[in-house]
């Protein structure tokens, strides 16, 4: 596994998790899914961080060539995920004009 295709799996985890945790998605369709999600589903598609490790399995199965690296990349993969989410969440919530 090389460090391209790790990183290329953390950047598509957080984009995925992000987009279904966060975001209305187009014409609305994602928000209406997680209106529509049942009890602990619903509860999933609001959590980054649950929602990170799932959307990371099958990252990790893609990029992974046996499953002890699978194993290993599952959890890094949602890491990372968790650690872009953090670095780019506090960004958005500056006021505009700062840096």
């Amino acid at each position: 596994m090389s460090g391209v295709l790790l990183a290329a799996a953390v950047l598509a985890t957080w984009r995925v998790t992000h987009l279904v945790a966060a975001e209305d998605g187009p014409w609305n369709v994602i928000a209406r899914l997680r209106a529509l999600a049942p009890g602990p589903v619903g509860r999933l598609m609001d959590c980054f961080y649950c929602l990170s490790l799932w959307v990371a399995v099958p990252a990790a199965i893609l990029i992974g060539p046996d499953w002890f690296v699978r194993g290993l990349a599952w959890p890094a993969i949602s890491g990372g995920a968790i650690l872009l989410e953090r670095l780019t969440a506090s960004r958005s919530h500056e006021p505009e004009g700062r840096t």
